[in-house]
C-alpha cells in the first residue's frame, strides 16, 4: 500500500474522486467503456494504478473519431426522425 490515504485499491467513490468526477459519471463510463476494474460480490473493485493508466493511455482523437462515425452512421434512427419542421 501507498502511505497516507492513498490506497491500491478503489470503491466506486474513491475512483471517481481520484478521476474528479461524479460517480453518477463514473458509472456511466463504467458500463460503456473498457475500463480496467473487478467486480467482487456486489462491489466494484479498481486499481489506482491501472485506473491512472488507463487514462493515461486514451486519446481524444478515438472519442472525437468513434463521434463522428455514429453521427455519420445513417443506419441509426434519429430521435427528429419525425418531426416536421417548417421553414420560412
Amino acid at each position: 500500500m501507498s502511505g497516507g490515504n492513498d490506497r491500491d485499491i478503489l470503491n466506486i467513490e474513491e475512483a471517481a474522486a481520484l478521476l474528479g468526477v461524479s460517480v453518477k459519471t463514473f458509472n456511466k463510463v463504467l458500463h460503456s467503456e473498457d475500463m480496467p476494474a473487478r467486480k467482487i460480490g456486489r462491489e466494484w473493485k479498481f486499481s489506482r494504478l491501472a485506473l491512472i493508466q488507463w487514462v493515461g493511455g486514451g486519446s481524444s482523437r478515438d472519442f472525437y473519431h468513434e463521434v463522428g462515425s455514429a453521427l455519420r452512421d445513417t443506419s441509426r434512427t434519429r430521435r427528429t426522425a419525425g418531426w416536421k419542421i417548417e421553414t420560412d
